[in-house]
């Protein structure tokens, strides 16, 4: 099947997922991971309709999204993947959305590029719910405070919190105890879910998606 198939294929399954837990037809936005895929793959994708795509590093987005958005209007583009501090006047340039916030000393470089570009993307905190050490996050009971940080001494605005259950693990724990930490903090996004396991993060209250295989295939 080509891309377009499948993300129509995607789009069905999430409306089911959102009927199947009693949910607002289009209340889950489906972020549409375009890493390693170059333009070419991207723009049928594009032209089915699809405006909200994520990245995983600031380099390979440089490379093709300036293009793509100036040939579309409407184009949301998401970093989901871990963000260097060197690369983070790039990001705040370039995307409209930082799913990655991690640990103090990328807030901070993202506070001063906002404040020096007066440009101004969402901003998603991460959270390690595994506490997996290889992984990037806030350990989830750090999560508060980090939040807090961000809004009160930092000025950042905190729209989001994103997770990436470890891979071993049933899901479901890890959507619920997002959920938790959202509703705790006053956050109504929240970016959980995979191509293998969004339907369950449907369930437990996503509000966005990312799809990355099941749309473009494997890399």
């Amino acid at each position: 099947m080509s891309a377009r198939e499948n993300l129509e294929t995607v789009r069905a399954a999430i409306a089911a997922a959102e009927a199947g837990a009693n949910r607002k037809e289009g209340a889950v936005r489906l972020v549409a991971v375009s890493k390693t895929k170059p333009a070419e793959e991207i723009t049928p994708v594009i032209e089915a309709g699809q405006r909200v795509f994520g990245e995983n590093r600031v380099q390979e987005a440089q490379s093709k999204w300036p293009d793509l958005k100036a040939g579309t209007d409407g184009i949301e583009l998401h970093l989901i993947g871990p963000l260097q501090s060197n690369k983070t006047a790039d990001a705040v340039a370039l995307f409209d959305v930082i799913q990655t916030v991690d640990r103090e000393k990328i807030a901070r470089e993202i506070s001063k590029e906002i404040r020096k570009q007066d440009k101004h993307p969402l901003l998603y905190v991460q959270v390690n719910t595994g506490s997996e050490p290889q992984k990037a996050g806030i350990e989830p009971d750090e999560a508060a405070a980090f939040i807090a940080l961000c809004r009160s001494e930092l000025g950042l605005t905190i729209s989001g919190l994103m997770c990436i259950p470890p891979v071993d693990e049933n899901p479901g724990p890890h959507f619920a105890l997002l959920g938790k930490l959202a509703r705790e903090n006053g956050i109504e996004t929240l970016s959980m879910g995979m191509s293998d396991d969004f339907d369950t993060a449907i369930g437990f209250g996503a509000t966005e998606v990312r799809v990355g295989s099941a749309i473009f295939g494997a890399r």
